[in-house]
């Protein structure tokens, strides 16, 4: 794809247009979805730059890197008609990706003491950019469950989602485990 031009003025009356030159107003739930998707693929990139002054954690570089690409994908895909998925399924999030989100969660959870009580985000500029990218994963999740309710999408995009949000977590664990900062627990009011 070449973009020669970056504004199209299709916006400014409140619509825009999806992969197959379609229109749809910007409410709607498709864009919803995957702009929200675009939202969290903005704050991956935050965390990888706020993650690069820690040569202790290079290793999570690569791994964000595929899951921006990934989440392009998925964007890329609510931003299509179905016609327009189908014909090139073999380009798409599978349950392979899922499968390795979760693979990469069992080796780092491995490291981790189990949880006694709920952690909350924060104590390092990287613990808390992890949570930030989870609770955007999260709602992202919930407008592509809406976009799925009202049209057919596929469901492989938000199992990758669900296990994204989890692997999040988990990154912020991680990253505090890594960086021998201690986890913010939760202070829990008693009655």
């Amino acid at each position: 794809m070449r973009l020669s031009k970056i504004y199209t003025k299709t916006g400014d009356k409140g619509e825009t247009r999806l992969a197959d030159g379609s229109s749809i107003a910007k409410t709607h739930p498709r864009l919803e979805a995957y702009g929200t998707v675009d939202e969290l693929n903005a704050a991956v990139g935050w965390l990888k730059d706020t993650l690069t002054a820690y040569p202790e954690l290079n290793h999570i570089d690569a791994q964000l890197a595929q899951i921006q690409n990934e989440l392009f994908d998925i964007g890329g895909e609510f931003a299509s008609p179905q016609s327009m998925v189908e014909s090139r399924k073999s380009a798409l999030i599978n349950d392979r990706d899922v499968e390795r989100l979760e693979q990469e969660m069992d080796r780092y959870n491995d490291e981790l003491e189990p949880l006694a009580n709920f952690v909350l985000p924060g104590g390092h500029p990287g613990n808390s950019a992890a949570h930030i990218c989870r609770t955007i994963c999260r709602r992202a999740e919930r407008f592509a469950i809406q976009l799925k309710a009202s049209e057919a999408i596929r469901d492989e995009p938000i199992r990758y989602l669900n296990r994204l949000s989890d692997w999040f977590f988990i990154l912020s664990r991680h990253i505090s485990h890594t960086l021998g900062v201690p986890e913010l627990i939760w202070n829990q009011k008693k009655p």
